[in-house]
């Protein structure tokens, strides 16, 4: 299960929490006692129409744990590239289950996809990797730990707003609060929603009056579908499409920025990942080299972006959108061969300060998210090296240098 959307992971690299106790030191200080926040909290929600028999209900929920907080402040990365993510996250048994399943539901995905547009392997793909099909939900009282990061300064006025949701969820009857148990950043059901994202998009599918995410398939697929067209999905349009590339594609262009035909693409080189031709009739898409010109290469359509919307990390979305290019009948991904090995964490930031010159401004914190890409690309550029956006010992090395 990963608490992938609200808990920090960043964008090419997987998070592992660190527990560090109570010392850790915070950006901010809380200084309102738990019991008078609460307290008036508890006003506001009733202020907001929420009834006392909901609030009284989620109650001897609404509890502080000092332990959520650290795991909030104190996550830590480790780095992971594209290859070692998708390997681990999709194994053969996962692949398989999801074909069972979509075979399974089939009549479910079919009026799902009829209404919202959204192909069952789409959404089976998220299924997957959120909660491993409903099997891995979260250990976490999601009232505990929403209130916990409420109450905390650090991210306080969000997670206000997910706790007030929480009880309007209790409030319609669609969960009662011991039911509420998911990941440690509030996320519950079988696609990892958080309570505002239940509360939008969860939809009664299989008419018994309540919108369950935690134990209703038919509920869970078309409310994930139903978000998924939400965030942008455009019916019957792919999304991603494993490809292979020459020697002569110019490698800046490898951008999810930048946008070509496939007419395009195919000038310089680039074919379907079996050596074919690309198709004529597809919408412009952009090249995406998750691990440089030496690793697998894909062509992303306007509609991987939706992928983008649910998880920021490059890392997670590309996951996502090849397993469901595996489960829509696409073979094994091609995984380059001489990839340069990840750089340390350190080695990370220490990038991160040179790439200053170059136009980054974001935290010197070793997450080599998109910003941080596209910093390297121009760095590339300016010293002489293939400009595929990826991070290099070399390029690390050429910068110390003084270029």
């Amino acid at each position: 299960m990963w608490c992938m959307r609200f808990a920090g992971l960043m964008m090419v690299a997987l998070t592992s929490f660190s527990l560090i106790g109570t010392s850790l030191a915070a950006s901010c200080r809380t200084s309102e006692s738990f019991e008078s926040w609460l307290a008036e909290f508890k006003r506001e929600a009733a202020a907001q129409g929420i009834s006392q028999r909901a609030i009284m209900a989620a109650s001897p929920g609404m509890v502080y744990d000092q332990r959520i907080v650290n795991i909030d402040r104190g996550q830590r990365v480790f780095n992971q590239t594209f290859i070692e993510f998708s390997t681990r996250m999709l194994p053969s048994y996962r692949i398989q289950k999801g074909a069972q399943l979509i075979q399974q539901h089939a009549a479910i995905f079919q009026r799902v996809q009829q209404q919202y547009g959204v192909p069952a392997a789409v959404i089976v793909a998220f299924w997957g990797l959120e909660s491993d099909f409903g099997l891995n939900m979260g250990k976490e009282p999601s009232l505990k730990a929403l209130t916990s990061l409420a109450y905390d300064c650090r991210r306080g006025d969000m997670f206000r707003g997910q706790l007030l949701d929480a009880l309007r969820l209790i409030e319609r009857g669609d969960v009662r609060p011991e039911e509420m148990i998911g990941s440690w950043a509030g996320e519950i059901g079988q696609t990892q929603m958080m309570p505002t994202e239940y509360n939008k998009y969860a939809v009664d599918f299989d008419g018994d009056g309540r919108r369950d995410l935690l134990k209703s398939v038919p509920d869970v697929l078309a409310s994930t579908g139903n978000y998924i067209q939400n965030l942008g999905w455009q019916r019957g349009q792919p999304w991603l499409r494993e490809v292979r590339v020459s020697a002569n594609v110019p490698w800046d262009q490898a951008d999810l920025n930048i946008q070509h035909p496939h007419s395009q693409w195919a000038l310089w080189g680039v074919t379907d990942a079996d050596g074919r031709p690309l198709p004529t009739e597809a919408p412009p898409a952009s090249l995406v080299l998750p691990m440089g010109r030496f690793g697998p290469a894909f062509l992303a359509y306007p509609n991987f972006q939706v992928y983008l919307k649910w998880n920021q990390s490059l890392v997670y979305s590309l996951t996502a959108a090849y397993y469901a290019t595996r489960l829509s009948g696409a073979g094994p991904m091609q995984k380059g061969s001489g990839v340069p090995p990840p750089l340390s964490f350190e080695q990370a930031k220490d990038l991160q300060r040179m790439l200053a010159r170059y136009g980054y401004t974001g935290e010197i914190d070793g997450k080599l998210g998109i910003s941080t890409r596209t910093a390297i690309k121009a760095a590339q550029t300016r010293v002489g090296l293939p400009a595929d956006s990826y991070p290099t010992v070399e390029l690390l090395e050429r910068l110390r240098g003084g270029h």
